[in-house]
């Protein structure tokens, strides 16, 4: 299966004074972009609450390589880095749709909890979100 990597739009609001984008948007958008590769690999958020299972953000990180600016159109290409069960970390890269410049890289780690917030092992509590994570390890974009 292959993966279409996530598009934005960049609006007008999301920019400041000199038409930049503010650097709070980048994260942001890597949720946007987490949202649908996890929809698109059959383990979406709503399935995973449906089922009683959360996946909070622990911390997130972004290194800024250049400017994007209101009107602009980025990719962003979100890829499991690491996965053990109980820990997940997603790396993007954000890239304009245009010239396939590189704007921003980072990274959001996750864990797993049930409804009661308490710590899931994927293995053994849901072992088919477990095998779809495995499997997501080596999905490439179209």
């Amino acid at each position: 299966m292959k993966i279409i990597p996530y598009k934005h739009k960049v609006q007008y609001y999301e920019t400041d004074k000199m038409g930049i984008v503010h650097h709070s948007n980048y994260i942001r958008w890597f949720e946007e972009a987490r949202v649908d590769f996890l929809d698109q690999a059959g383990m979406g958020y709503g399935l995973m609450e449906e089922r009683g299972l959360i996946c909070p953000v622990v911390s997130v990180s972004c290194k800024y390589q250049g400017m994007t600016r209101f009107g602009e159109t980025v990719r962003i290409y979100p890829r499991v880095e690491k996965f053990n069960g109980v820990r997940l970390v997603i790396s993007y890269e954000v890239r304009d749709d245009a010239t396939g410049e590189l704007r921003c890289t980072g990274t959001s780690s996750h864990c797993y909890l049930n409804e009661k917030g308490s710590p899931v092992h994927l293995k053994k509590a849901y072992p088919e979100f477990y095998d779809l994570y495995i499997e997501a390890q080596t999905l490439e974009f179209q």
